[in-house]
């Protein structure tokens, strides 16, 4: 039975709980861009893993949660572009793109969660639906963001035929990368979610 009066308490307050998932969650996040195993070699492309625990804190204890973790995950970004640069790092330098992105996964994850829970009345589904929307909202945003604020630049870095090609490549990254992002955040969050929800009641 899904209780509507927990989901709705968990957008209004941070607890000691709340306060531990944040720090757990966060440090897991930089754990896995530090150690490089937040990235999964999937054939010729590599998934990120780095957003399943933004997306996991956000269902299990909230919007706020999830903007937080989101928010940590966001500024390791940042930082470590500036730290560990790259040709495009200088995108990432941008906080609308390193940052924003991926306080959004939290938020974007719980909600859909709440459509999809009072939808299906199931937390199997509801969780995988939320993970699914959760990471494209990370892979979306910071791929548009990158094209319509920096396509200029990229284009100049990779020499490619035109600025429109920046585009059509970061439409093929979102339609590999990104779908498959979204299913291996579904097939890792379900589990995790229910082992949580289950050990809460």
């Amino acid at each position: 039975m899904i209780n509507e009066k927990k989901l709705s308490n968990s957008t209004r307050k941070l607890g000691t709980r709340q306060l531990t998932t944040v720090g757990m969650l966060s440090a897991i996040c930089i754990i896995l861009g530090i150690t490089g195993y937040g990235f999964i070699p999937v054939g010729p492309v590599k998934a990120t893993i780095m957003h399943i625990p933004v997306i996991i804190g956000a269902i299990i204890e909230g919007p706020i949660v999830g903007a937080l973790i989101g928010l940590m995950f966001g500024l390791f970004s940042l930082i470590n572009n500036l730290v560990n640069p790259t040709a495009a790092s200088f995108v990432f330098w941008n906080p609308i793109v390193s940052v924003l992105p991926r306080v959004l996964i939290g938020i974007v994850s719980y909600y859909v969660y709440v459509g999809a829970i009072k939808l299906f009345k199931n937390n199997k589904i509801s969780a995988g639906v939320g993970a699914f929307f959760g990471s494209l909202t990370n892979t979306a945003l910071v791929l548009s963001l990158m094209y319509f604020l920096y396509a200029d630049r990229l284009f100049e870095i990779y020499k490619v035929s035109s600025v429109k090609q920046v585009g059509s490549a970061l439409i093929a990254v979102a339609s590999t990368n990104g779908i498959i992002e979204a299913i291996i955040s579904v097939l890792i969050t379900i589990p995790i979610v229910l082992a949580i929800k289950l050990v809460k009641k």
